[in-house]
């Protein structure tokens, strides 16, 4: 799924096995390149820091520098 130029961010609570959409959008920001991940595309967050990835290897860069 692509994002919509129009499209809207959703706010996440970011849990172990899944998420919780606290408002509605169709894509997240990653937390380090700022890049759109679409909702059904999202694979990689934290739930320490309630943060979200675009890749594996954005995930653990993200893990070692916190």
């Amino acid at each position: 799924m692509l994002t919509s130029p129009g499209g809207k961010a959703a706010r996440l609570h970011y849990m172990a096995n899944n998420f919780r959409m606290l408002s509605p959008g169709d894509h997240v920001l990653c937390a380090v390149t700022g890049a759109a991940i679409p909702l059904d595309e999202l694979r990689y967050w934290s739930v320490e820091r309630q943060e979200p990835y675009a890749t594996a290897q954005i995930a653990v860069q993200a893990e070692l520098s916190a």
